[in-house]
């Protein structure tokens, strides 16, 4: 007999969206969970340096407090390759396909697009939450956001919504591609000195200082500090961080989330599409985009790892690469993962299945570990060593899931959304 652990519930307890549901033909997504369990256990992996140095550590080497010596180089190619965009993507991508689950069960029951936009109005109000006490480098806001936009083409034909989003994800392409590409080159090379873009690189300059200098003011509350400092200055210094990322990550986060919502309905989690074609779709993506990140990679590493090289390389000259890794990674996750079984299966599938409180817990998480009122090791760790973190954020993940749900129905946080969606108090234990 299967163990309490491994039911599966309705997506409505689901977060960004963690529940596995029943498709159209009845049958059980029994792959959505683990998928969605590999990315919350990856979104850890791509954050760790901005939960544990300086915020633009993340992109830029010399922010590190601690030395950033060839081993951690070439640490932050195999994260340029592996990981950066990708679990971000994956995690867009599987919010996207959310939407759908959750409409069609609600549609079913006579409900409209109101139910959606109250569930995504409270996931608003936990994402400013999150953002401005426990971690700016939130993405809730976002999703609910752009969510709520993305609800409007539910009712599109699939085909509709997958052209519309490989469409706006690449004009979406060609945005950052304009807008950060060029830094490098007008900045840090013998273009800066040319009269044509002398204005150019006083502005990226400007830019640039102003970053650093706000991770000096971070570093001062961050290492002698206390809790109301850091959320001071969340509230002062990026009180208007959130809307600045809508409209920066409007252009990924809106076409991802069409793209979700097509896999969907064409079946990818449902075994519409066949076992070779995922395959080879998924392999194909993977190191296609993969291989041709490499070089992006190498070319920052000849410039230094310089400031706007790092920038123009995340936001600009990987930005078609990851989508192929993103959506590579997914047909064969979805694939692989349909028939995966045993103790490491069951381990992810419930920490997919508990995602939402994963994602804001790993967060708290790091705190206790980071800030100087707990732990106080912000500022402290190599990047080899914040990957040690990392394992032990995944261990933490893997560990509390599984024993959690054998004894309650759903994670905390996906039962409270779900009692706010509904407005109605639903049973909590077993």
């Amino acid at each position: 007999m299967a163990n309490e652990a491994s039911r599966k519930v309705p997506v409505e307890a689901s977060t960004p969206d963690s529940q596995s549901t029943p498709t159209k033909s009845g049958e059980r997504i029994g792959a959505l969970d683990l998928v969605r369990g590999i990315a919350v256990l990856g979104i850890l992996a791509a954050n760790i340096v901005a939960f544990g140095q300086p915020f633009s550590a993340y992109m830029y080497p010399d922010s590190f407090l601690t030395e950033h010596d060839q081993t951690s180089d070439w640490l932050w190619i195999a994260q340029l390759v592996l990981i950066d965009g990708k679990m971000r993507g994956l995690f867009t991508v599987l919010f996207g396909l959310g939407l759908a689950l959750f409409a069609e069960r609600a549609w079913a029951r006579g409900q409209t697009r109101w139910l959606q936009a109250r569930r995504l109005g409270w996931l608003l109000v936990f994402g400013l939450i999150h953002f401005y006490f426990i971690w700016r480098g939130d993405i809730l806001v976002l999703y609910a956001v752009v969510g709520t936009i993305a609800v409007l083409a539910l009712r599109w034909p699939r085909a509709r919504m997958l052209g519309i989003g490989i469409a706006g994800y690449i004009a979406g392409a060609l945005f950052f591609m304009i807008s950060f590409g060029p830094s490098h080159f007008i900045t840090e090379t013998e273009l800066r000195d040319t009269p044509a873009f002398a204005e150019a690189a006083t502005a990226f300059d400007l830019t640039k200082q102003e970053t650093l200098a706000d991770d000096a003011r971070e570093t001062v509350f961050m290492t002698k500090g206390n809790y109301g400092d850091f959320v001071s200055h969340n509230f002062t210094a990026h009180a208007l961080d959130p809307l600045f990322n809508l409209l920066l990550f409007v252009f990924e986060t809106l076409p991802l989330m069409l793209i979700g919502m097509a896999i969907y309905h064409f079946g990818w989690f449902s075994g519409a599409v066949s076992r070779a074609k995922m395959l080879g779709w998924g392999w194909a993506g993977v190191i296609v985009g993969s291989v041709l990140t490499v070089p992006v990679g190498l070319w920052v590493m000849s410039t230094g790892f310089a400031f706007w090289s790092t920038m123009s390389a995340i936001m600009a000259f990987t930005f078609i690469q990851r989508v192929l890794v993103t959506l590579g990674l997914l047909a064969l996750l979805c694939t692989y993962g349909a028939g995966a079984k045993g103790y490491l299966a069951e381990r992810l599938s419930a920490a997919g299945r508990m995602a939402f409180s994963n994602y804001i817990g790993t967060s708290v998480l790091m705190m206790l570990i980071f800030h100087p009122w707990a732990g106080g090791l912000w500022g402290e760790l190599t990047r080899p060593e914040l990957y040690l973190v990392v394992a032990l954020g995944w261990a933490v993940m893997l560990a509390w899931s599984r024993p959690w749900l054998a004894r309650f129905r759903y994670g905390p946080l996906e039962w409270l959304w779900r009692c706010l969606t509904y407005w109605q108090l639903f049973p909590f234990k077993r």
